[in-house]
């Protein structure tokens, strides 16, 4: 047998096919589309206000956090804890989902702050959108994206967060590129995420799935 390899054009630096990349983040928001609505048995680990509350959110600046939303809450870990985020901060979420930590930011940075947010799901923007009104919040503004570029101007932000949102990427070294773009100088990235910790088996490193086990 031969194998073919796509045409250099139609393979990313890290040798994904556009074909693949798209299955890829195809896969992604399929499954995202669920955990819009609730994240309970949908993931190894604790979700939802008992996972929060674990990862050591500040249980006043949740407490009031509509239900449906706590629910979907599916973070590794808590990106508000590596350094204090003062009042006043320009901050945008990569990955904000339906909104928790939208609604987290904007009560740390204030009235005289901005919060804005971006995800690759449809249902999570809609979802996010909701929640925000329903906690009375308008001056957050979120965006679609549908790639690693993010759509905002060079030096915009003073602090970028993520929740288990970068090991989704399958360009991730073009998503650190464009995040280091929009941060001012002496702003800080403050995430949390999941690793490997030894090699997949063959079999799982080159499927789809395992983009969202």
């Amino acid at each position: 047998m031969i194998e073919t390899q796509p045409p250099r054009d139609q393979l990313a630096e890290n040798g994904f096919s556009t074909a693949e990349l798209s299955n890829i983040r195809e896969a992604i928001k399929n499954k995202y589309q669920g955990v819009a609505t609730s994240a309970e048995g949908m993931f190894r680990y604790l979700t939802g206000k008992a996972g929060a509350l674990q990862l050591g959110y500040n249980e006043s600046l949740i407490a009031d956090i509509p239900e449906g939303l706590v629910k979907s809450f599916c973070g590794v870990g808590n990106p508000f804890t590596i350094k204090d985020i003062f009042p006043g901060s320009c901050l945008l979420d990569i990955g904000c989902g339906a909104g928790f930590d939208l609604i987290v930011a904007r009560r740390i940075v204030g009235d005289t702050g901005r919060v804005a947010g971006i995800d690759m799901t449809v249902e999570m923007l809609k979802m996010a959108g909701r929640n925000l009104t329903e906690m009375g919040i308008d001056d957050v503004e979120t965006r679609l994206v549908e790639s690693e570029e993010i759509p905002y101007g060079d030096n915009t932000f003073d602090v970028v967060i993520s929740n288990g949102v970068i090991n989704l990427s399958p360009l991730k070294l073009d998503l650190l590129k464009e995040i280091f773009r929009v941060l001012r100088p002496g702003g800080r990235l403050q995430f949390a995420d999941i690793v490997l910790d030894k090699e997949l088996p063959p079999m799982l490193a080159n499927s789809v799935e395992s983009w969202v086990q």
